[in-house]
């Protein structure tokens, strides 16, 4: 009985002890990242998957330690080692995806498709790069709910980063008008509520600017059945914002036009009767 306690006092001092060193390593690191991070500009990306790594290099040890030191458990291990060879086999099968994520997610930190806080669009989902660790990718969606993907399927997909090297999104933002409307009066109306919206950035080089060329690029791209399509290409800093940006300049376009008698048809179709 009193063995029997030694080792359940040491089981449960091994897992106290292994949950508190964790814990430890997680603000030393956290710490150390954060002044690194200052000097050297470095992104969360990197802290989050070595969190991960050494939590899980301590709980490996841990089980180590404790198969090495319980008797009972020691004896498993020693009839385990004993069928290494088919346990080996088993395991290499049952955790060839385990192992497909890991290394997938080494070579996402190592050559950086995308980043912690980059606004991504992969073949299947879209959003945020809340987390990555070393299985998956936590993805955090516009309707704030939380995708977990595997990092061997991520790696796998085309990736859209809106946040890679440089933030700023060009939107399209296009209108119909009626035949009878005037082209240039909608196309200047479209224009100006595009220019005096705060989040649009002129990204005209100095060439344009001192040619007085309007930072808003605007063309007629196409004669539809019921309406003349106009154009504009507006930039913004980033995703949402330029989300928003685009919302804006629609409604008070519309708004506009409504003012100055520009017309937005609803489709409609010619019908004709013959009669024999």
């Amino acid at each position: 009985m009193t063995e029997t306690l030694y080792y359940i006092l040491w089981v449960g001092g091994t897992i106290i002890l292994t949950i508190v060193l964790m814990k430890v390593v997680a603000v030393i690191t956290k710490r150390s990242f954060a002044r690194a991070a200052v000097k050297l500009n470095m992104d969360p990306t990197n802290y989050s998957f070595l969190k991960n790594a050494i939590n899980f290099i301590v709980i490996l040890m841990a089980v180590i330690l404790l198969f090495n030191k319980i008797p009972a458990l020691k004896s498993i291990g020693n009839t385990v080692l004993a069928g290494a060879g088919i346990l080996a086999a088993a395991i290499g099968f049952a955790s060839q995806q385990a192992f497909s994520n890991i290394i997938s997610g080494v070579f996402m930190i190592i050559f950086k498709p995308f980043r912690v806080g980059d606004f991504i669009q992969a073949e299947t989902n879209t959003g945020w790069v809340e987390e990555i660790t070393l299985r998956h990718t936590i993805i955090r969606s516009p309707e704030n709910r939380r995708i977990i993907v595997p990092n061997a399927i991520i790696s796998s997909e085309t990736i859209v980063n809106s946040s890679y090297n440089d933030e700023d999104i060009k939107v399209f933002i296009e209108v119909g008008i009626s035949y009878r409307s005037d082209i240039d009066k909608a196309m200047q109306i479209l224009r100006e509520e595009a220019e005096k919206h705060p989040s649009m950035i002129d990204k005209r080089t100095k060439q344009e600017k001192k040619n007085g060329d309007s930072p808003i690029w605007i063309k007629v791209v196409q004669l539809a059945e019921s309406s003349v399509v106009i154009r504009a290409a507006v930039w913004g800093k980033d995703q949402p914002a330029s989300f928003g940006m685009k919302c804006d300049i629609l409604k008070s376009t519309k708004e506009r036009f409504d003012k100055e008698g520009i017309e937005i048809p609803f489709p409609y179709h010619n019908v004709i009767i013959k009669q024999q």
